[in-house]
């Protein structure tokens, strides 16, 4: 009954969304408001049919209905409720209808914002975003079907992955990275949306750079999380490899970042057009591409799902909307003429420019580490391995450019600047960067790069928080709106940058910390009989002897080690390795003593009872928890500069109507940015 109900409400999903695109794409491009009414239906419709399809799913795993070919191969009468709930999306077939659910989400999400502006917007917008959904409800609907029933219907099944069971935080990270994921389908609406219509301006860049914010948010804290999972699972004492499978999630990070940025350019000097829809076609479609290196299994990963049957699916989407989103960029490109230029090389949007590049280069680097050894097999027969020192050595020095770039944007002004002034206003943060400097190296602290950084974070620091408490300035003579449009629109953009000079803080944290852990790891290893004593950075680590217990879902053997610090504190970790029915190899979970300055970091790697001995790794990470603790800052900084202000729509609705603009320029386009 499950497998009958769920499948057909992902049928009803796939009609839903085919009618939706076909309606609102036909009906925007003839310029007819008409549609819009049906259009809307239509997104109701998909966002039930999916929120229902998922809805049976989890009630089927709950209920352990093993006639439905899903639950047969992720559900266990032995898991707990929570990872049997989150087994929705530990395997190919689940995360794709998991995905289907947070698509019509956002659909009807954007749908139910905007649904009293800009029809001639909405149906196209909105008919894209369900003409992805066609795809992804007909993989739910075909190559990835969970619904298949099975025959004859076992008493049992194996449960999910043993990763995904061995901490808490796999309850929160798929879901946070599949909201970034899926959440570049808006923008991606919107911007295919102003590119068929031959019109953009302010009042639908404001749309497409709020709704860019909200999914990069989401893909930030997923990344993170993922890096905090892989610390705090695999035991193996990193965070980040340069794995196929994070590099996915990492390049959209990096061209959303960018497109961030160049919209300041192309909203305050309106320029840069081209290049900015470029950047938010160019997130999505990479989104596209890190789903299937993800779920194609065509790389060996412990983040990525098993081969199926949806690669070559995916191969042919990714490859029509490369067409579609080329095809868009030639015709109407040309069409996107830039309104202003660069005044001075030592401009804030000069600063920008070099900061997309910079992006963008990162981008492509870590795209052709990743790719090349598919490529390499393919063409000539060899499958050739890129590891970390390759990615080390091209994106820490793009790093650390764009860490340098953060402190000198912000006080470079518009335009062409005062040089006395510019002198003034670096003199202070250059003076604190270096000081920090040469007192990192006089408390010992060698390397280039590392130093760079910590002077570099110092400098960005001084600025970001004089920047944060500067008063907000308005020169009404550069203002050509009335006295209220004006006020109001400079708060909304002070705003946005206080927000995002937050975020910015947050960055910083997660630079620093990544310097700092990687450049002053320290690591040891040993076997030690009970009584045995292992020393590591100050660290004295005493083998207490062996305990073991059994959980619901698995049974565990821990190592006991009494931990004395440098400064005296004695505690004890617990190491450990846990054994899980469906898995032949244990899965560890390392022993870590967290403060703010440094992580001592152990993990269990094997046991003899016979000889009573046991054999571990060791690892003093300095500063690492700061990645896992920018995450405040990231959400606070996102949230200031999304946070919609009352006062100011009601001004701005007051104010006189813009009028409309083509993508050739001219006036505003209609509507409140």
């Amino acid at each position: 009954m499950n497998g009958t109900v769920g499948y057909g409400l992902v049928l009803g999903g796939l009609a839903f969304a085919a009618f939706g695109a076909l309606v609102g794409l036909v009906s925007g491009l003839r310029r007819s408001d008409a549609g819009l009414p049906w259009v809307m239906r239509a997104v109701w419709g998909f966002a039930a049919c999916l929120i229902g399809a998922n809805l049976v799913m989890v009630h089927a795993l709950v209920t352990h209905d093993f006639s439905v070919r899903y639950v047969a191969q992720v559900g266990s009468r032995s898991t707990p409720l929570v990872y049997t709930i989150v087994s929705l999306w530990s395997a190919l077939e689940g995360s794709i209808l998991f995905w289907g659910l947070i698509m019509g989400g956002y659909i009807a999400a954007f749908a139910f914002i905007h649904r009293k502006e800009h029809a001639r917007y909405m149906q196209l917008a909105l008919g894209t975003m369900l003409a992805v959904g066609v795809f992804f409800t007909f993989l739910i609907a075909g190559p990835a079907n969970p619904w298949g029933a099975v025959s004859p219907v076992p008493m049992d099944g194996p449960g999910p992955n043993p990763l995904l069971q061995n901490h808490v935080l796999m309850i929160i990270h798929p879901p946070m990275l599949y909201l970034g994921y899926v959440g570049m389908t808006v923008p991606f609406g919107v911007a295919v949306a102003g590119l068929l219509r031959g019109e953009i301006g302010e009042a639908w860049m404001a749309p497409l750079r709020r709704w860019t914010l909200v999914a990069w948010l989401f893909l930030s804290i997923g990344i993170i999380l993922g890096a905090w999972w892989a610390y705090a699972v695999l035991g193996w004492g990193g965070y980040w490899a340069w794995d196929p499978v994070e590099n996915a999630s990492f390049l959209p990070w990096l061209t959303a970042t960018a497109f961030m940025h160049s919209t300041m350019v192309q909203e305050r000097k309106r320029m840069l057009k081209l290049w900015t829809l470029s950047l938010a076609l160019a997130s999505f479609v990479l989104t596209i591409l890190g789903t299937f290196m993800t779920r194609s299994g065509i790389f060996n990963s412990v983040h990525s799902f098993t081969q199926s049957d949806i690669g070559p699916t995916f191969l042919v989407f990714l490859g029509f909307l490369l067409v579609v989103c080329v095809g868009l960029l030639a015709v109407r490109g040309p069409l996107l003429v830039p309104e202003g230029q660069l005044a001075s090389p030592m401009s804030r949007e000069a600063s920008i420019l070099v900061n997309n590049l910079v992006f963008v280069a990162i981008t492509f680097t870590v795209l052709l580490g990743t790719l090349y050894p598919l490529i390499s097999e393919a063409v000539r027969g060899v499958r050739v391995s890129v590891g970390e020192p390759y990615f080390n050595k091209m994106a820490v020095p793009g790093g650390i450019a764009v860490l340098f770039l953060m402190g000198v944007g912000p006080v470079l002004p518009w335009g062409k600047p005062d040089p006395a002034t510019l002198r003034r206003q670096f003199i202070i943060p250059a003076v604190v960067g270096l000081v920090v400097t040469a007192v990192c190296f006089a408390v010992g602290l060698r390397g280039v790069y590392p130093l760079m950084t910590f002077g570099l974070a110092g400098f960005v620091t001084v600025i970001t928080l004089r920047e944060l408490v500067a008063p907000v300035r308005v020169r009404m003579s550069e203002r050509k709106e009335g006295f209220v449009t004006a006020l109001t629109t400079s708060a909304i953009k002070a705003q946005r940058r206080f927000g995002g000079y937050v975020v910015h803080l947050g960055i910083v944290l997660i630079i620093v910390a990544v310097a700092a852990s990687s450049a002053y790891v320290k690591h040891t290893s040993g076997t030690l009989k009970k009584g045995q004593v292992i020393e590591l950075g100050g660290y004295q680590m005493k083998y207490m002897g062996l305990v073991s217990g059994e959980e619901a879902h698995r049974t565990f053997v821990a190592a006991r080690v009494e931990v004395t610090a440098p400064g005296g504190e004695v505690s004890e970790l617990k190491p450990r390795l846990n054994y899980y029915e469906r898995s032949t190899d244990p899965i560890g979970t390392p022993g870590v003593r967290e403060t703010p300055a440094e992580d001592l970091y152990m993990s269990l790697m094997a046991f003899s009872e016979k000889a009573g001995t046991a054999s571990f790794n060791v690892w003093v990470f300095p500063l690492v928890g700061w990645i896992w603790w920018s995450i405040p800052l990231l959400v606070l900084g996102t949230l200031i500069a999304l946070w919609p202000r009352r006062k100011a729509a009601v001004a701005m609705a007051g104010a006189p109507a813009l009028g409309s603009s083509p993508l050739t320029g001219g006036d505003a386009e209609r509507g409140a940015a």
